[in-house]
């Protein structure tokens, strides 16, 4: 319990920007696509109980750290298979959401794109640089491998 009270970020080589994950829904034959929405959006507040229950079970974080690593392999330099796996990866997530969102229906497909934030200094203003747009794909079809 002791590190998850008082962590050490002496871990990390350096502190850099952090990938953030959106996606656009494209509807009427990909005429009038829609505005691009982060996928599973911090929460602006988080409650004292919500805190102590997430020191014990957060499957959902865990698995947007899984996003994060996934976003920076593809961006990284590590070979086309894993960027490919990757790519596969994020693409299946978002497709999930979308159908559990209920979402499918109203679709022809989406996209993803990758966002790093930043602040390049000590009191400079955060910076946004998208990184990786993806082609279109089926909301309901098969992701490419």
């Amino acid at each position: 319990m002791l590190p998850a009270m008082l962590p050490s970020w002496r871990f990390f080589d350096a502190v850099t920007a952090s990938p953030r994950l959106d996606y656009m829904v494209v509807s009427a034959g990909g005429i009038g696509s829609g505005r691009w929405r982060e996928f599973r959006p911090r929460v602006a507040r988080l409650g004292a109980g919500a805190m102590v229950r997430r020191l014990f079970w957060n499957a959902e974080w865990n698995e947007t750290l899984f996003l994060v690593s996934l976003a920076e392999r593809l961006v990284g330099d590590h070979g086309a298979a894993t960027e490919a796996h990757s790519q596969r990866e994020l693409l299946l997530r978002v497709a999930r959401h979308l159908q559990r969102a209920g979402l499918a229906g109203s679709a022809d497909g989406f996209r993803i794109r990758l966002r790093f934030v930043g602040r390049p200094g000590r009191g400079e203003p955060v910076t946004e640089e998208v990184v990786y747009r993806s082609d279109l794909h089926p909301v309901g079809g098969p992701i490419p491998s």
